[in-house]
């Protein structure tokens, strides 16, 4: 595995020897959101295809204001970044991103790869004048649903968002700490009876953040923030997998990485999206404004977008890679384990009746009723957020707070362990392919 190197390395390797950065490539992404192993390959892979030697630094980030912040503010040289939709909105906005040019010499251009409803979608990214696809390449995508046990939840129950104002699960229930998120889902699942009849439409409703609309949101959470024990980052997956929670509204990735940790114990976590609707979210590679090595980062792009790295991506992420077509189909396709639906907008018509896993890929019924998030008035929001919040702390909590802490040491453990496991199933689902 890729020894990650931080920034104090970085700053050796790079003192007084700036001709060597030619020969670096600087890679910041959120952590746990590649196959490692896949660093080292492209630095040989790079070498084969271009002849010039290339090393990895490669860092982590939690936050997209955190990333964003060392570009814009610190005019950090990092060459691929791998923001949120909301975030490429902004760069785009705030000119911090290169166009990428699709010159890769005699290497095959993988960037077509990418599946056109992706494609679509990056077009509704607002770019202020510039096409997102121009500047942006898709990586992975997912939606926001429940995580939920049906050992506690009923199952039917979840066809609708008010399974969370259900006094039954009081302190039960834990939110994603992602405001954008939550506010554009349950903003399109709030106005499902005006986005039937036509009087709105759901492009233009994702971009709404006018006072009405944000009160509406507001109440609606109000209405249940008692039954919530807390808004969670990161450690509501492992939650719900101690039975500490019964549901969590949160990111499809981090429900299938619950149901996957779940089932080595023997235990049923499920995933789904209220029929009202809910929210599509996407990550993409991108070249900041301040990179250095920019040749490099548009092969580290273009290597990503190989169906059998982006397979790889995500046995080992639990996450989507954006990247369809055949090869992909047929890899995630398993007739045992799950029931048939339409993924034709992702995989194309053959696609309209495949076994795929419904949590990685939702019915083609479903995706209608989802729209995407955008960098709406984010002060108006972050106001509302922090009012519901505000007054929701409980004894479940700080329970929850003292059990995280607790947990700390353990963690560092739990982590490695995770991963282990990881590439236990995914040597165990390469050797039945």
């Amino acid at each position: 595995m890729k020894k990650i190197l931080y920034l104090a390395v970085a700053a050796l390797m790079l003192w007084g020897c700036s001709e060597d950065r030619d020969h670096i490539l600087k890679v910041y992404n959120w952590a746990d959101y590649i196959d490692e192993d896949l660093i080292d390959e492209f630095e040989v892979w790079y070498e084969e295809q271009t002849g010039e030697p290339v090393e990895i630094i490669y860092q982590t980030f939690d936050i997209n204001e955190t990333m964003l912040s060392k570009i814009e503010l610190g005019h950090e040289d990092y060459d691929v970044v791998c923001p949120s939709d909301y975030i490429i909105e902004r760069m785009l906005k705030n000119d911090l991103l290169l166009p990428l040019e699709r010159d890769f010499g005699n290497t095959p251009d993988y960037l077509d790869n990418v599946a056109p409803y992706i494609r679509g979608m990056f077009d509704e990214i607002d770019g202020h004048g510039k096409n997102a696809n121009d500047y942006s390449v898709a990586y992975m995508w997912g939606t926001v649903g429940l995580i939920y046990n049906p050992k506690y939840v009923d199952e039917a129950e979840t066809a609708s968002w008010d399974v969370l104002r259900n006094p039954a699960y009081k302190g039960k229930v834990l939110m994603k700490d992602a405001f954008r998120d939550i506010y554009t889902s349950l903003l399109i699942a709030l106005n499902r009876e005006a986005l039937d009849s036509g009087e709105k439409d759901m492009r233009s409703l994702a971009f709404d953040t006018s006072e009405e609309s944000i009160k509406l949101v507001e109440d609606y959470l109000n209405s249940f923030k008692e039954s919530v024990a807390g808004w969670e980052a990161d450690f509501g997956k492992e939650q719900m997998t101690k039975e500490l929670a019964w549901m969590n509204l949160s990111w499809s990735g981090d429900a299938q990485w619950a149901i996957d940790e779940a089932a080595e114990i023997g235990m049923d976590l499920r995933y789904n999206i209220p029929e009202e609707g809910s929210a599509i979210w996407f990550d993409g590679w991108v070249i900041p404004k301040y990179a250095k090595n920019v040749k490099a980062a548009r092969y580290f792009i273009n290597f990503m977008c190989m169906p059998e790295n982006a397979i790889r991506n995500m046995d080992m992420t639990g996450y989507v890679s954006a990247i369809g077509g055949d090869e992909i189909l047929e890899s995630m396709s398993d007739p045992e384990s799950y029931e048939p639906l339409d993924a034709s907008y992702f995989f194309g018509p053959q696609a309209d009746s495949v076994c795929v896993n419904p949590t990685m890929y939702p019915d083609h019924s479903t995706i209608e009723r989802c729209g995407m998030m955008h960098d709406t008035d984010t002060e108006a929001l972050l106001k509302m957020w922090s009012r519901v919040k505000g007054d929701s702390a409980s004894v479940w909590t700080y329970t929850l707070i003292c059990l995280v802490l607790g947990g700390l040491v353990a963690a560092v453990v739990i982590k490695y362990v995770r991963k282990a496991r990881r590439k236990k199933r995914y040597a165990r689902k390469r050797r039945r392919k």
